[in-house]
């Protein structure tokens, strides 16, 4: 069932960003031995949900009939919205036990557990935070829904902020160079715009660095609906020029003159994942007023390049402070060569 569990997770993982204003959830179908038929995961809003795409699939593949358990990363879904409830799509299904990993904090869709529970004799629904043997699964399923999670308790999002620093401290890469970060740490920063629906940036990395905000480096996610880019901006100083470039590429751009009422500004958009890309005036201010839920640190090798073949004492190193489970582990763990990363939960 742990391989079950964490196929799931990483399965779901690959569609951060993409589900959105829908969480991200896997669903992993068990024969009756513990052996993997299906693994599935939702891959957008209106498409089908994980457990109703691993049934789907499964009748597809004909091993339909040797579904005995169904291991889901959150709480089935129990209300009719653009897809038909998936506690149902469960209960019309051969399975005999489903294994929750999260319980569903949105309070509309809920209630998946109840009504499994109801199912015939025979069928039983168990959940992870019950089991102590399985508390490191439950908590990947915790981290992986911590961005919609947020949004359902705290209307606003999950605030991720991400900084790199050199082997000095500074924020401010050499000149002629628009960064010291190693190739790695790209890749990771991008594969973080690419889960995040929303940017918090400030206008003075607008007017001196000229920002696209794009995913490079990894490929994005296709037909996702559009990003949003907030600027703080308490002189309306913001460029036309910049504006009409980004809505040109596809951002919803908005402005705000209070820092302090972003997050509830993007809770309003349905947004779950908000990055902040900002300088150091900007970054101060948000630590100042406690608004960020995980902070992820690229510091630079002393070489300040931290390219591949040089020394391990050169490469980068990332440092992840978190006020709960966080997500980032995803974005982190995926890719052939991750950075050595130190963790801090608060």
């Amino acid at each position: 069932m742990r391989q079950g569990f964490e196929a799931a997770l990483n399965e779901a993982a690959r569609y951060l960003g993409a589900t959105s204003p829908n969480p991200a959830v896997g669903c992993t179908l068990l024969d009756r031995e513990g052996g993997i038929l299906v693994v599935a995961a939702h891959h957008r809003a209106g498409a089908r949900h994980a457990e109703a795409l691993a049934l789907h699939q499964a009748r597809e593949r004909g091993v339909i009939d040797r579904v005995v358990t169904a291991l889901v990363t959150l709480e089935p879904c129990n209300h009719v919205g653009r897809t038909p409830p998936c506690s149902e799509a469960l209960r019309d299904s051969p399975v005999e036990t489903v294994w929750v990993g999260v319980r569903d904090p949105n309070p509309v869709a809920g209630g998946g557990i109840a009504r499994l529970r109801q199912m015939p004799e025979g069928r039983q629904v168990r959940l992870l935070e019950d089991e102590p043997g399985f508390a490191d699964l439950h908590e990947g399923c915790q981290a992986l829904i911590a961005p919609f999670a947020t949004r359902m308790v705290k209307q606003r999002p999950w605030i991720t902020v991400k900084q790199a620093l050199d082997a000095q401290g500074s924020m401010i890469p050499p000149a002629g160079r628009t960064t010291f970060t190693s190739q790695q740490s790209l890749e990771i920063a991008h594969r973080l715009r690419r889960a995040s629906d929303a940017i918090i940036t400030g206008i003075g990395t607008i007017l001196s660095d000229n920002p696209r905000f794009d995913v490079r480096h990894v490929p994005d996610h296709e037909d996702r609906a559009p990003r949003l880019v907030v600027v703080c901006d308490r002189q309306n100083r913001l460029p036309d020029s910049w504006r009409e470039k980004m809505i040109g590429s596809g951002f919803r751009v908005l402005v705000s003159r209070d820092l302090a009422e972003i997050p509830a500004l993007l809770g309003d958009h349905g947004v779950n994942w908000a990055m902040v890309e900002a300088g150091p005036s900007l970054l101060d201010e948000i630590r100042r007023l406690a608004l960020w839920d995980d902070w992820l640190v690229f510091h630079a090798g002393e070489s300040g390049a931290g390219q591949s073949g040089s020394a391990p004492s050169d490469r980068d190193r990332a440092v992840i402070t978190s006020h709960g489970p966080t997500p980032l582990r995803f974005i982190l763990d995926e890719g052939a060569h991750p950075l050595p990363a130190d963790k801090v939960a608060l």
